[in-house]
């Protein structure tokens, strides 16, 4: 039984976007008199959402409503005009997609819906996928695996036709309690020792090619 569903996580994945969130990050945070961080600290916040990425940089818990408001609408505001500024997808990601022709392709990612889909329109990439799932698309994001079961569900397919490809534990572990295989990419956001439990880790996204073929 081959592979006919292949799920990609956005950011660190398909997409080099760090540049730009962490500009909107160090804007918002200005705007409230914090101060800013290094990429490599947005680098290792961002994945569970907004929400999480904006607390943990400002340094402010769940219950400081009107401060958690403040800085999200800043940061959307901001992101939103600049979602693509330096934002470019990753070497040979155009071209593998382009050769997965032949197979369901979406995308399931921890970015709010309508930035998910702004960012893979500005880079003419929304083409290449039948189907974008946001934070907001499901009742529940990863780590949960209810993203991708449903994704299974919409194109009727099962485990065993279904892979997904990120850059975080997060991924893995959803694909995992999903039951498919994941697929780390080594170039993301995140350290390749945090990728062990992975199926496989590539280096390069034409790296799939093969690895697809083989999984019959």
């Amino acid at each position: 039984m081959s592979i006919e569903l292949v799920i990609f996580d956005l950011d660190g994945t398909l997409v080099d976007s760090i540049e730009d969130i962490a500009d909107s990050v160090n804007y918002a945070l200005g705007e409230i008199g914090s101060a800013p961080l290094t990429l490599d600290e947005v680098k290792m916040l961002v994945g569970a959402g907004v929400e999480n990425l904006l607390l943990k940089a400002a340094g402010i818990g769940e219950h400081d409503i009107v401060k958690k408001d403040r800085l999200k609408s800043i940061f959307l505001s901001h992101y939103t005009m600049h979602i693509a500024d330096k934002s470019r997808p990753y070497n040979n990601v155009i071209k593998t997609l382009g050769e997965l022709h032949g197979i369901n392709k979406a995308v399931v990612s921890n970015k709010l819906f309508s930035l998910t889909k702004s960012l893979l329109d500005k880079l003419s990439m929304l083409e290449y996928f039948k189907v974008v799932y946001g934070y907001d698309s499901c009742p529940d994001r990863k780590p949960s695996p209810v993203p991708i079961i449903k994704l299974m569900e919409q194109f009727e397919l099962s485990v065993k036709q279904t892979i997904i490809i990120g850059d975080s534990g997060t991924d893995i572990e959803a694909g995992h309690a999903a039951g498919i295989k994941a697929v780390a990419v080594s170039y993301g956001y995140r350290a390749v020792d945090t990728l062990r439990a992975a199926d496989y880790i590539i280096d390069d996204m034409s790296e799939i090619i093969p690895i697809i073929k083989a999984l019959h």
